[in-house]
């Protein structure tokens, strides 16, 4: 079977967040793509199947299969349009969060994601002590998200992950405003999927971007994410919805010999 590693959110090799991408000729077991996820040990790993006019995905973490994954979704369609559909310039995934659409302008690739709905909670001395800072303010959504004083050095903070694996929500955004150039500065935590930090997330941005997009009152965020690797993601909140732009490339194609 096919196995690919692309660097999502990115224009370089070692950067951004990388997904493995599989290309079986029929839907495989869950238990057999839940091992090779696991296998692999990356955030996620994409497996993609064709079904007429749409390609079924599903994206699984070391220990659970997902939703949805943004990065996943992108790495599975640069692989589609770079070996599948050549000509094609949109494509559709059916996820179990619904028909995912996929568009790419150049080199450019932008996927339509659902928007997760907000609300405002209470800080609690369990964040506190779990990020080491106070948060300004406190969001719940299918995960937990904080903002951040600006003065907090989100680049050299180093998580508890123990601590964070107690918090409330699939996974753990912290956020700031940016400095100009980004709209935001953010990091993912996703202890409770296998993953202690998701380099870049596409889903963790339909939190992220949602949020910032009201704060500033503009629906186009350009939101940097400061992981080690780094990532850069263009998005555009619209009801119900938020749109992710940017760039993949290929780090790897092999064979899993199963």
């Amino acid at each position: 079977m096919k196995q690919f590693i692309v660097d999502t959110f990115t224009e370089k090799v070692f950067k951004g967040n990388p997904a493995a991408v599989c290309l079986p000729d029929r839907l495989l077991t869950d238990e057999l793509m839940l091992a090779i996820a696991n296998e692999n040990n990356l955030s996620e790993t994409a497996f993609i199947v064709k079904d007429r006019d749409k390609y079924i995905l599903r994206s699984f973490t070391p220990e659970e299969e997902v939703d949805f994954c943004g990065h996943a979704t992108f790495a599975a369609a640069y692989i589609v349009f770079l070996i599948l559909e050549r000509e094609e310039d949109t494509i559709y995934f059916e996820t179990k969060s619904g028909t995912l659409p996929v568009t790419r302008k150049g080199d450019i690739y932008n996927v339509d994601l659902p928007a997760f709905e907000l609300e405002k909670i209470s800080v609690t001395d369990e964040m506190v002590e779990a990020v080491g800072a106070r948060p300004k303010e406190a969001y719940m959504g299918r995960d937990l998200l904080l903002v951040m004083e600006d003065d907090f050095d989100l680049t050299g903070y180093e998580p508890d992950i123990l601590k964070i694996k107690t918090l409330d929500g699939t996974m753990l955004h912290l956020t700031k405003a940016g400095d100009g150039e980004y709209d935001c500065f953010s990091r993912s935590f996703a202890p409770k999927l296998g993953v202690d930090e998701d380099p870049v997330c596409g889903s963790g941005h339909c939190h992220i971007s949602v949020y910032w997009a009201q704060k500033l009152n503009k629906p186009d965020i350009l939101a940097y994410q400061v992981s080690r690797r780094g990532g850069i993601l263009d998005t555009h909140v619209a009801p119900g919805h938020v749109n992710l732009s940017g760039h993949a490339v290929m780090f790897y194609r092999g064979d899993i010999h199963i």
